[in-house]
């Protein structure tokens, strides 16, 4: 892929045990299909049990109108995956990190859960939808887990770890 990144931030690079070795900036990260970079995601949960899924906006460089996890995004060089986690999360949803529950979920790696990169990955629980950037995603929906993957299965595309995510975490 060799598409030119608006905000070509440099990214942490990691051996297997997700120890920094180095830096790239993301668009080269991306033309070299590596996965030996950072990122974290979260899911919104409600009490019913239903997961906040997004619809990502036309504008966006990979996955443009897919399904999207609640939150997603890059660790920043030098960043830790909370410190990435509390920016991403207040600029995708409008969300202060110091004023809710989080529960992290799991650390996956891409050789043992056959994900894109390394990451965390976070659950929030939430009632109501929320105040999302409009920038970043263009609808929502809240799905069960099994009917994210009826959406799925009738055509409707979705960020490639999201359906992973959604059955380790959420067993379907």
């Amino acid at each position: 892929m060799n598409a030119i990144y608006e905000t070509d931030e440099y990214l942490d690079l990691v051996d297997v045990d997700d120890n920094v070795i180095g830096k790239k900036k993301r668009s080269e990260i991306y033309a070299q299909n590596l996965s030996n970079f950072r990122v974290v995601n979260a899911f919104v949960v409600n009490s019913k049990g239903e997961i906040w899924i997004p619809r990502r906006a036309s504008n966006k460089k990979i996955f443009p109108l897919c399904l999207d996890m609640s939150m997603g995004g890059h660790v920043k060089s030098g960043e830790t995956y909370e410190q990435a986690l509390k920016r991403e999360t207040w600029e995708e949803l409008n969300i202060d990190t110091d004023k809710i529950q989080l529960l992290l979920l799991g650390h996956l790696t891409p050789k043992e859960n056959k994900v894109s990169a390394f990451m965390k990955v976070y659950q929030i629980k939430m009632e109501e939808a929320p105040n999302y950037n409009k920038d970043d995603f263009t609808e929502y929906f809240w799905l069960s887990p099994k009917a994210l993957f009826e959406k799925i299965a009738q055509g409707d595309k979705a960020k490639e770890d999201l359906p992973k995510l959604t059955k380790y975490f959420y067993k379907i």
